[in-house]
């Protein structure tokens, strides 16, 4: 049994974490965080992870950014292992991620989804074999209309694990609008859509001469980050420290 404290624990993923760990015979949330201190379920609610004294095997993050940092310093006092998903962060909170990953287990990764983790290692191998016979590489994302932020953090994950395989020599380009000229053969596009209610759309278009190659995910629920949140949670229970990511869990 794996015991959670759901950080974030009365927002929209929060809650749908708790329902997913409800029906869970191996996880169980044992202490809630939010600024909102109503008790929505039936563990004890705190309004900051400083107040919370619950024994638990790992802390699961889905809360705003501006919470996060205070997060890491309770996590790496306690050595609490952590699953982060909360997105935004700057490259000065990363550091400080990197920094609590020496004293307990840090679980990040761009998306939770199993799917999304699964494609970043299939894109690797399609890459090493596609690239050098001249395919271009694009990524079209599309998501609803109140994602604040484009590209995704997806979107730029998938678009990193391509260019790893090709010595990161390619180049991201998000706009073409102000430029006259054929496609440099070593560039990345990435296209954003916004609109409805898409949770998220990811399409990666290998196109090649009389050819193309599409691998495509379609979350067409929240409910796939949680899920995956909770198996990065069972994964970190006991485990050292250290900066883990989804691929650890896939791979265990």
């Amino acid at each position: 049994m794996t015991k959670i404290i759901m950080h974030g624990c009365n927002g929209a993923m929060g809650q749908m974490i708790t329902g997913l760990v409800a029906a869970d015979e191996d996880a169980e949330i044992v202490a809630g965080v939010d600024i909102n201190t109503e008790q929505k379920n039936d563990f004890p609610v705190f309004a900051s992870i400083d107040e919370c004294t619950v024994e638990a095997d790992a802390v699961i993050d889905f809360s705003h950014i501006s919470c996060v940092e205070n997060l890491l310093n309770w996590c790496e006092e306690k050595q609490m292992p952590v699953v982060l998903c909360t997105t935004g962060m700057t490259d000065e909170m990363l550091k400080k991620v990197e920094e609590v990953s020496k004293k307990t287990a840090v679980l990040k990764s761009a998306n939770m989804s199993l799917g999304i983790n699964m494609l970043l290692k299939i894109l690797k191998e399609a890459t090493s074999v596609l690239a050098p016979a001249g395919f271009d590489i694009e990524i079209v994302e599309k998501h609803h209309r109140r994602k604040l932020d484009a590209p995704s953090g997806t979107a730029l994950a998938l678009a990193d694990s391509i260019n790893e395989e090709l010595n990161n020599e390619y180049e991201y380009v998000f706009d073409r609008s102000q430029r006259r000229e054929q496609r440099p053969k070593k560039e990345i596009g990435i296209a954003a859509v916004r609109g409805g209610t898409i949770v998220g759309d990811h399409d990666i278009i290998f196109a090649g001469e009389d050819e193309v190659i599409t691998f495509s995910h379609t979350a067409y629920s929240r409910a796939v980050f949680g899920k995956g949140a909770i198996q990065a949670a069972k994964f970190l229970k006991g485990k050292q420290p250290g900066l883990y990511n989804m691929s650890h869990v896939i791979d265990q």
